[in-house]
Parts: structure tokens; C-alpha cells; sequence
């Protein structure tokens, strides 16, 4: 009754009705527990994805810092203002729809391997490569040796924790240099690319595809160890060949009066004899 005489009923009704127009107005309108757990999911994959502040995004979408922080920590909901200022920020979808439940079915059986590849890679399924994976005679001039030719195994498998094809290297005499990396097969270029990035330093192989009898012949780029810690780009051609193709394949060094020797030149020849791969030279002009 004080409250009534004091304020006067009309001006109780004009503030309630105030109050409750902001409350239930659908700007204002607060995401569900799991809603928001999933919008602040997304939102930090973007802020990590584009390596900007959260006081950035904050200024970009018109919202207060202690707005974006609460609602990112889980300790206020987002309301659909924020979210929709938030979406026009970023340029991208944040709300999803109620997932609905879904009805009892039979556990669907999988008729097979499954994974596809980052787009960084190519993006290619796991069947689509599945010819790739396996077990190579690797042939290469030594750099150390202009008439002998290097030879080891490499391995083609797939990565189940990264989805996507992985190379290792072995029975190499230099074992201190034995190389592992990621396997890229756009479609585009039609070529396989075997690529080591360690800690940014790159190596890699660039192979077409395979011949009728699954040599894949190509180039590598990589560094030639000399004396100290001297490092000198080099590129040479390269091939792989199928283990089962390679009949009893002979690893390390193999010399010029090695039995396996002349097999395997005529083998890395054919390379650029067949223009699998070019060396250009300079031109005396």
C-alpha cells in the first residue's frame, strides 16, 4: 500500500509492464545449458582458427569483454542478442537446432574402411587410396657415390589418429636420416606427394601415378649431408616399387659390380628416359 501511494498504481504498471517486455522479448531470450556449451565450442574454434582476442571479437560484435568471457566460461548462458551479434562478427552459422531424439534402429554394420583425408592432403577417402598402402623397394642415386644407387624399404599405411596416409622409411644404412611423413594425393595434379616437415624443415617426393607394373617414378628434394653441419639442397630422381614386384630386393649401397646393380639403374633411368620426371638445364646463353 506505501509502495502504492508512494509510486502510484500507473506508474507500477508502466514499469512492470517495462520489466517484463525486456524479459521475455525474443532478443533476450537465453540458449539452453547445452546450446551455449556447444556455441562457445564454436566460438573458440574461431577465435583459435583466426588467432584473434576475445576483446577484438568483443569490440567487433558491439558486446561487452565480460559478456563474451562469462558466457564462454560456462558461468552465464548466451542470449540469442549476443549470439546473433556474435554471428554477424564472424561471418559464420552458430545455432544449430534441437537435436531430435532419434527412434530405436538396428546397429548398422560398416561395408568398410572409413576416413577421409584434410583438405590440406587432398582430401581423399581412405578406399580411394587404399591401392597405395603398402611395402617399397626405394630407389634412388647415392649422393654419395656417383655410380651406386641407394635402396630401402618404405612403408604406405593409413593413420587412423589423423585420417590420412603416412610413410616411414627403413633399412636405410644412414638410419640417423631415416624420414617419415604425410602422404598428399590431390586430385588435381593427379601426382602423390611424400612430404616430411620437421619442425618446418621440408623434404619431399613427387610421384606420378603408378605404371602397369606399380612403379611409381618421380623427383625428391632434400637436403645432402657434407662435412660439419653443411646441409646443400639437392634433387634427384626416385622410385618406388612394389615389394612383391621387387623379387628378393637387396638394401644399403648397392655398387656398380653388385649383383642388383644393373636391374635397378635400368629401373631409376627409366624416370627420365620416360619422362616421369625433367631435370632442366641452365641455358649457355
Amino acid at each position: 500500500m506505501l509502495r502504492t501511494a508512494l509510486c502510484g498504481s500507473v506508474r507500477i504498471c508502466a514499469e512492470e509492464g517495462a520489466l517484463v517486455g525486456l524479459s521475455t522479448h525474443p532478443a533476450d531470450h537465453e540458449l539452453s545449458e547445452e546450446q551455449s556449451h556447444a556455441v562457445a565450442g564454436l566460438v573458440r574454434e574461431e577465435l583459435a582458427r583466426r588467432r584473434i582476442s576475445r576483446q577484438f571479437l568483443a569490440d567487433q560484435a558491439k558486446i561487452s569483454l565480460s559478456t563474451l568471457e562469462k558466457a564462454l566460461s560456462g558461468r552465464r548462458p548466451f542470449t540469442l542478442a549476443t549470439l546473433i551479434r556474435l554471428e554477424e562478427a564472424l561471418g559464420v552459422k552458430l545455432r544449430h537446432p534441437e537435436p531430435k531424439p532419434a527412434a530405436p534402429t538396428a546397429p548398422v554394420r560398416l561395408a568398410g574402411p572409413v576416413g577421409v583425408a584434410p583438405e590440406g592432403l587432398g582430401s581423399y577417402s581412405r578406399p580411394a587410396v587404399s591401392w597405395i598402402e603398402g611395402e617399397y623397394l626405394t630407389l634412388r642415386p647415392s649422393f654419395g657415390d656417383r655410380r651406386a644407387i641407394y635402396a630401402y624399404r618404405t612403408e604406405i599405411r593409413w593413420n587412423d589418429a589423423g585420417s590420412h596416409l603416412a610413410f616411414h622409411e627403413a633399412e636405410r644404412v644412414d638410419a640417423a636420416f631415416t624420414q617419415h611423413g604425410t602422404v598428399s594425393v590431390p586430385h588435381q595434379s593427379g601426382h602423390i606427394y611424400l612430404v616430411t616437415n620437421t619442425h618446418g624443415q621440408y623434404r619431399m617426393a613427387v610421384l606420378g601415378r603408378p605404371t602397369i607394373t606399380g612403379e611409381m617414378h618421380g623427383i625428391l628434394t632434400t637436403l645432402q649431408a657434407g662435412p660439419g653441419s653443411q646441409l646443400t639442397p639437392v634433387a634427384s630422381p626416385i622410385v618406388l616399387v612394389p615389394m612383391a614386384a621387387a623379387g628378393a630386393p637387396e638394401f644399403g649401397r648397392i655398387v656398380a659390380d653388385h649383383a642388383c646393380h644393373a636391374r635397378y639403374r635400368d629401373i631409376l633411368r627409366r624416370t627420365v628416359e620416360e619422362s616421369f620426371a625433367r631435370f632442366l638445364p641452365v641455358s649457355a646463353d
